[in-house]
């Protein structure tokens, strides 16, 4: 793949960082906007879980069997705040709280995150272009049956268990675009969405100001790689939220909810009977094997997504 491709990827979580994995292999130039309203303070500390997983990924220090936080990590710190009596559910190693010891130093001294991002996915040897979806605060409620929760409560504390009745992105009405965001969708050659959850993930940053519009009115190839196979998610809560929220369970399910920002849907081969439905929607489809397991597989779905562009 020619260094002069420029590709932008939309990303949150494992899904997001495995494509952007594969994306950095094929060698083009990469940028990952990644999703932030997930973004938690807990032990005084300011936590990016999406941002960290992208950058562990692409720098090749995450744990390989979760897809998520560092490899080789040990929690002495997690296990003696329950010993001295703190509510310590959410899981951190001592690898991943230096990285959060070292966001929140640089954050009150007066950096941007944008700013302590690049510091820090540097420092871990990361090469792409890593830019949070804003540097200012933006959050995901979830509306439950048990009322609204944080969405880390909810995701890690309950474990995803309660029923989605509805989602609002506190704060994203009053955020600005990170510097380079509009520009990383504006100018790119290609935009890939990638398979990560529609409302968690890919939602919130769409709700940023001027990234909706941005991606609409690209003259990139627009990519999305639907996180749905089979009448089932991949990974994660999408397939219960796509249904609580009254869409359809489906690649097709998905492909209604980008019709009109993207060009391309991407499918796995067990969805083929749906392209159809998706043509119908004017966009061009892909029929592929999505499923990116390690590295070889995430780089050869990424060639086949730029190829496609």
């Amino acid at each position: 793949m020619n260094a002069d491709v420029r590709v932008t990827v939309l990303a949150g979580g494992v899904g997001g960082a495995k494509l952007a994995h594969g994306v950095q292999r094929t060698g083009a130039d990469l940028t990952v906007v990644v999703n932030t309203a997930d973004d938690t303070r807990l032990h005084g500390l300011d936590i990016s879980p999406d941002l960290d997983t992208v950058a562990y990924t692409l720098a090749g220090v995450v744990n390989p069997e979760t897809g998520w936080g560092r490899a080789d990590e040990s929690f002495t710190t997690l296990e003696t705040l329950r010993s001295l009596g703190e509510d310590a559910w959410f899981l951190l190693g001592d690898k991943d709280l230096a990285m959060h010891v070292a966001r929140t130093a640089h954050l009150r001294a007066g950096a941007t995150l944008t700013e302590v991002t690049a510091r820090l996915a540097g420092a871990l040897g990361v090469r792409a272009r890593l830019l949070p979806m804003t540097d200012d605060r933006v959050a995901t409620l979830v509306d439950t049956p048990a009322g609204r929760l944080d969405f880390q409560e909810y995701f890690v504390a309950r474990r995803h268990a309660d029923e989605v009745l509805g989602l609002t992105y506190e704060g994203a009405d009053d955020a600005a675009p990170a510097p380079g965001v509009l520009d990383a969708v504006a100018s790119a050659d290609v935009v890939l969405l990638a398979p990560s959850n529609p409302f968690l993930s890919i939602a919130p940053i769409l709700a940023v100001p001027g990234v909706r519009d941005a991606l609409a009115t690209s003259s990139a190839r627009r990519v999305a790689v639907s996180p749905i196979v089979g009448g089932q998610a991949l990974k994660g809560p999408a397939a219960a939220v796509l249904a609580s929220l009254g869409h359809e369970v489906s690649a097709l399910g998905v492909a209604r909810l980008y019709a009109g920002l993207v060009d391309v849907m991407c499918v796995d081969e067990r969805d083929a009977d749906l392209v159809p439905a998706i043509r119908d929607l004017g966009l061009e489809v892909l029929v592929t094997d999505t499923i990116m397991g390690a590295g070889p597989g995430r780089e050869r779905l990424a060639h086949e997504l730029l190829e496609s562009a």
